[in-house]
């Protein structure tokens, strides 16, 4: 008789083989199709809500696998929170102004002198098509990577409506008193010839001079602090080219300073150093009372111009000479100490980096006119050669240096007319200032992890006012009215308020098209003659800064909350987006946009290094989808420490390709075992492995779902393959597959056995589904009734907790019986004396392993028989605590149909196969 036809073994149509190259698109374009984000928030109708808001990824380029980790990061945490019983709301969304879009624009033009030929209201259709494209192309990739959002009405920056929401957050800002204009030096990039802001500036090395200088002082200074000679004080700085913007020397108050024999006045502090390297020779003459200089002049050996002689606590002792050279168009602290001495404020240098005719004119430089025209960086040695016998010392040396964010180009400090948002001044209505209103609400936030808290809160604690206004063409313009005659800006609110509705009807540029009798509110008592346009363009940051305003506060979407429950970005949007979200919602709203941030590491190659063409390491998504899918890509980002870096390699894929496969079985003979099951049979109905079972998968999935819920992925992760692959295949999925096989399809320990299986296989597909949705939602297509119900897509169930009783069964006492049996019988089928453990019985006086139903202790080692009576050859023992376990050849016969050796003859089946067969 052929056995085989007797037995019940497992089946089911979900394939061992995912082909999700092939089969990816397929689903992802049906759930694209059947709207299945909106179907998700309507399965959720009025459930609580949990908002995850977008940071607009910039739209100039294809995806690269840092985009794919963040969006893929965010699509597993909607879902999770969505698989959990809440409403969840995503709306994708796209930067789209700003200089990277401009300067394609210029390449596909032919330069930036072609560009400027055109009117700019071209410029900024070629940027705004530029834009078009690739957030098309964006979008297409991020829906092939599985992600679910509202993709129909996603939020994009250069939209109309969103423009002017935009220009209304920059409104509430200006009627909060917190919006100025004013002349300071910020970082200039002269290679793009605009303002940047402290998140477009990068470090990179430069080399630079270190000179030191000698400002011979004035007969009055000299008379004032008893100095008779020569008396000079000595200054120290890394760019020549400002000296002749010089003017002010800044000292400590409160630090002591000298007067060599040789003539030179320097900080004693710092006295010994400077003998050793050669700028000062003589010895100390006597100490100079740095208050004594006070508002007393010193003499620019450069251009004869005075030096006004300040104090300022930003002198510090750590380098230099204690004389701080002082240009307040040329440096944030240079400008502070400006204001309180009232230094005039030089600025000599164009948008371009070069010396303009104010050299010329102020009579900056000796031979001013062969300067004009020349990049600043390029007149450093021949200052130096202007400089004569004042110049004391020159040197050279390579440190890191504040670079332009795009062109690479070092940055330089340069005092222009610009608007700023001021951190220190108190929002109109609230007695503290934005600052503080920001660093209290950094408090309140959640983050994850931990670290951000500090590092917000001292970028946060340490920044300066925000510029926020930008010299190019394509963005939103800070679209005000200015009186020609006063210089006064106009902040009438029924003039915002018109300008507002002309950008939501027309977008912003409108501004540049229109003539201003167009523009300007019909009735506001002011002509047009009488205005000008302010031209400058909004920092891109402020674009996404405000989306809080834009999206989540806005009719235009169904976004969600504000504040949102959560922000997920790359660990430098801490100096980014966090921040400049943070300080918009704190000076409109007062608080902060959102109640968590989750900060995210930066994809490297498998050595640790960073992903560049020239290495040839780069990992492009769209490879990953040709040779592996999605799910590995979403599997990687899962498994994967998101805390710091992530590596990403051929390799790394390929072994996480192999943990799908072993994943994707596991559902596989699990679906496969529970293939007939109609009904779930009772907890107390079930044997002790099955309680057992359900009791560590209990205890397992709720410590993941924990992980996870505190979006620990890695932990819940490495915590479920572990249990994967020890108790639930290692073990229990092969210690029942002699009841599922061989015992009646109603018998009822087969069916607790599928019962736990059942449960166990609901609850983990739940718990996977956030990541591996192609998969789960391909299981739910498979899957019999019995873990479905009437749920037509994974999109319908909701994840439950296992429930299960108590057991009386000794886990840990047990286990240790089987790793004890286990090295006895590996080492028994090294050496051919067994083939498989059903030949051999175990016999012992254990009184917890013989408590155990004799089936259940059969199963739990998968021999032919556990009692307190020993038969056949002995082949080994163990001792578990002083209970001795004997391993005996099986004295009965092997059943054709099971393979116990429990038959009496060769040629008949054991009594339980008999029965079976029988009936």
């Amino acid at each position: 008789m052929d056995y085989k036809e007797t037995l019940l073994l497992p089946t089911t149509n979900f394939a061992m083989r995912g082909n999700l190259i092939n089969n990816e698109p397929e689903r992802y374009a049906s759930w694209d199709k059947n709207k299945i984000y909106e179907k998700m928030k309507a399965n959720r109708k009025g459930a609580p809500s949990f908002t995850l808001h977008d940071g607009p990824p910039y739209a100039n380029g294809n995806i690269h696998i840092g985009h794919a980790l963040n969006k893929v990061l965010k699509d597993i945490i909607i879902k999770r929170n969505y698989f959990d019983g809440k409403s969840v709301r995503f709306t994708p969304g796209w930067d789209c102004h700003g200089l990277p879009i401009e300067q394609q624009v210029e390449k596909k033009l032919g330069g930036k002198q072609k560009k400027e030929l055109l009117e700019v209201s071209k410029v900024r259709e070629l940027c705004r098509a530029h834009a078009a494209k690739f957030v098309d192309i964006q979008k297409s990739e991020f829906k092939q990577l599985g992600i679910l959002a509202d993709w129909e009405n996603p939020y994009v920056t250069m939209d109309y409506k969103f423009e002017a929401n935009i220009y209304r957050t920059l409104c509430g800002v200006a009627k909060k008193g917190l919006l100025i204009e004013r002349s300071k030096p910020v970082y200039w990039s002269w290679a793009e010839r605009t303002a940047l802001a402290e998140a477009e500036v990068e470090y990179e090395d430069k080399e630079s001079h270190s000179i030191y200088v000698a400002f011979e002082l004035s007969d009055e200074a000299k008379a004032k602090a008893d100095l008779v000679g020569k008396a000079s004080l000595v200054i120290w700085t890394t760019t020549p080219w400002t000296l002749p913007s010089n003017t002010g020397i800044s000292l400590h108050p409160e630090e002591k300073y000298v007067l060599t024999t040789d003539g030179y006045i320097v900080a004693k502090a710092l006295f010994e150093s400077l003998l050793a390297l050669g700028v000062v020779k003589g010895e100390i003459a006597k100490e100079v009372d740095s208050k004594s200089l006070e508002g007393q002049v010193a003499t620019n050996p450069l251009n004869g111009r005075t030096s006004k002689i300040v104090l300022g606590d930003h002198v510090l002792m750590d380098s230099g000479t204690g004389g701080v050279h002082t240009a307040p168009g040329h440096g944030e602290d240079d400008y502070r100490v400006g204001l309180k001495y009232d230094l005039e404020v030089i600025m000599p240098v164009d948008e371009t980096g070069c010396f303009d005719e104010t050299v010329v004119r102020e009579k900056l430089l000796p031979n001013p006119e062969e300067f004009v025209g020349q990049l600043i960086f390029k007149t450093n040695d021949r200052i130096l050669e202007l400089l004569g016998d004042s110049l004391l010392y020159q040197s050279k040396f390579t440190h890191s240096y504040p670079h332009c964010w795009r062109s690479h180009t070092p940055l330089i400090f340069r005092a222009t007319r610009q608007w700023f948002i001021s951190v220190d001044e108190k929002p109109e209505g609230e007695d503290k200032t934005l600052r503080n209103i920001a660093l209290s609400e950094v408090e309140k936030t959640l983050f994850f992890p931990k670290s951000g808290k500090n590092r917000l809160n001292s970028m946060v604690a340490n920044r300066p006012d925000w510029c926020i206004s930008r010299q190019r063409d394509w963005g939103v313009p800070i679209a005000f009215f200015r009186v020609k005659e006063t210089g006064e800006v106009l902040f009438d609110e029924k003039v915002l308020n018109f300008t507002a509705m002309i950008f939501e009807m027309q977008g912003s540029d409108a501004w540049y098209s229109m003539p201003i009798e167009q523009l300007l509110y019909p009735g506001s008592g002011y002509k047009a003659d009488e205005l000008e346009k302010v031209t400058d363009i909004l920092d891109v940051w402020f674009d996404s800064g405000s989306t809080w305003n834009s999206v989540l506060k806005s009719r235009n979407y169904d976004a969600g909350e504000y504040q949102a429950d959560l922000y997920v970005e790359g660990s430098d949007q801490h100096r980014g987006w966090f921040q400049s979200s943070l300080f918009l919602s704190c000076a409109v709203e007062h608080k902060a946009p959102y109640k968590a941030v989750l900060t995210h590491g930066f994809t490297v190659d498998e050595k640790g290094e960073k992903m560049s063409k020239s290495k040839g390491n780069v990992i492009a998504p769209e490879k990953v989808l040709k040779e592996y899918g999605s799910e590995i890509l979403r599997l990687w980002v899962a498994s994967s420490d998101y805390q710091g870096d992530l590596k990403i390699s051929d390799g790394i894929l390929k072994q996480t390709s192999e943990n799908y496969r072993k994943l994707r079985n596991t559902f596989r003979i699990m679906l496969a075992n529970i293939n007939d099951l109609e009904t779930i049979s009772a907890y107390e109905n079930m044997g002790e492995l099955d309680k057992w079972i359900l009791n560590v998968a209990k205890n397992v999935f709720k410590e993941v779902h924990k992980s996870f819920t505190e979006y620990n992925y890695v932990n819940g992760m490495s915590l479920l393959n572990n249990f994967i692959v020890n108790e639930l295949s290692g073990m229990y999925i092969d210690m029942t597959k002699d009841s599922l096989y061989c015992n009646a399809k109603t018998d009822p320990r087969r069916m607790a056995s599928q019962s736990a299986m059942a449960i166990i296989t609901k609850s983990l597909l739940l718990l996977m589904a956030p990541i591996l949705t192609y998969t789960a939602d391909e299981i739910v297509e498979n899957a019999p009734a019995i873990i479905k119900g009437d749920a037509e897509s994974i999109f319908d169930m909701t994840y439950a907790e296992i429930q299960a009783g108590e057991s009386t069964f000794d886990a840990l006492y047990m286990t240790k019986a089987r790793e004890g049996f286990g090295t006895i019988v590996d080492a028994l089928k090294k050496e051919k004396i067994i083939k498989s453990t059903l030949e051999v019985v175990i016999s012992t006086d254990s009184n917890i392993a013989l408590a155990i139903d004799s089936t259940d202790a059969e199963d739990w080692f998968v021999v032919s028989c556990v009692s307190d009576e020993a038969s056949g050859d002995v082949l080994g023992t163990f001792k578990v605590e002083d209970d001795i376990f004997t391993i005996s050849k099986a004295t009965a016969h092997k059943c054709p149909r099971c393979w116990k050796y429990q038959a009496a003859s060769e040629d008949t089946t054991c009594k339980r196969c008999e029965e079976v067969v029988s009936a």
